[in-house]
């Protein structure tokens, strides 16, 4: 029997009517209601800074592929854009725009072409880049503008409540509220019904499936709500986690990245079950209110081991099976 060798690598590697542009610009579109809801609810600069961010992450790729003697036309592949407008809708309404723009360069240079550029980069530019901005800028970045606020009125985000004032001080915000996304927040993760709009979209077009974001908002979900059943006067329940802060839009738009998580399904269960835990941990027991970012770039670090060890795992039972 002919011996076959297969060289199994990272994405985009598989040929498919899809092009970049296409599955790029079917992501913004599923992006489309948490933008239109962020800008509803946080008025004109949350516009203002999405349009900043988009073309800011454009410019940025367009003068590295200048430099570094690339078609110009991966600018407008639609990979900027998207890793744009995660950026804005990752940030505050209130964050000054130099930092907005600072936030594009680590994105588009720092995290994606210093790694290579697109499909070579480890970890998800636009967390890298909220990461970044977190730690450089913490007073800015976790100063909330109410929806509908006037002269820019700011208050403490559920988690931020949470982590601060307890579980009795949460009590007055409807699960409404959490649904729509009438809550302080980044601009985008608010609105868990347009999230899940979005997602639906992504899922009924097969650009993303439900492995990773189950898995993710399982575990969140069920290691949270175990902690509730236990002790519900000091922890909150795993609704309240699984509504308020970055989860779904985190679950949905960036743990899926096929980048920078997984190729099979096994290791992506293993991915979600990790992002979910790690994100359950920090915000049971962090500094930080939140822990989506901080857990789905852990899981990034170890996705090349996650392959190694299921693919390699995969290959031996073949070879096991062949005998």
């Amino acid at each position: 029997m002919q011996t076959v060798t297969l060289k199994v690598s990272y994405a985009p590697f598989v040929r498919s009517s899809d092009s970049i542009e296409k599955v790029m610009y079917n992501v913004a579109i599923a992006l489309a209601p948490a933008t239109v809801l962020s800008i509803y609810f946080f008025g004109w600069r949350a516009l203002v800074l999405t349009i900043l961010s988009v073309v800011s992450c454009i410019g940025f790729e367009w003068a590295v592929d200048k430099i570094r003697g690339r078609e110009q036309t991966a600018a407008l592949d639609g990979s900027a854009f998207v890793t744009g407008l995660l950026l804005a809708l990752n940030v505050p309404s209130s964050l000054p725009y130099w930092m907005l723009i600072i936030g594009a360069f680590v994105a588009i240079v720092i995290s994606k072409h210093l790694f290579g550029g697109l499909g070579y980069n480890i970890f998800n530019p636009a967390l890298v880049a909220r990461v970044f901005l977190l730690i450089s800028f913490p007073v800015a970045m976790t100063n909330w503008p109410v929806p509908f606020g006037v002269d820019m009125e700011t208050a403490a985000s559920p988690l931020g409540v949470l982590k601060t004032d307890g579980v009795a001080a949460i009590q007055d915000i409807s699960l409404w509220h959490m649904s729509f996304g009438q809550i302080g927040g980044s601009i985008g993760e608010t609105s868990a019904i347009a999230l899940v709009l979005g997602a639906l979209w992504l899922l009924f077009n097969r650009y993303i499936t439900l492995t990773i974001p189950l898995s993710f908002i399982l575990t969140t979900f069920g290691f949270t709500g175990i902690f509730y059943l236990l002790d519900p006067l000091h922890y909150a329940s795993p609704i309240f986690h699984v509504l308020t802060g970055g989860l779904l839009l985190g679950a949905f738009f960036m743990a899926t990245d096929m980048v920078t998580s997984p190729i099979a399904l096994r290791g992506q269960l293993l991915f979600g079950f990790g992002c979910g835990l790690l994100t359950a941990i920090i915000r049971l027991w962090g500094g930080y209110p939140e822990g989506v970012s901080f857990a789905i770039l852990i899981m990034n670090a170890l996705v090349p081991l996650i392959d190694s060890w299921d693919l390699s795992d995969k290959k031996q039972k073949a070879k096991e099976e062949a005998k």
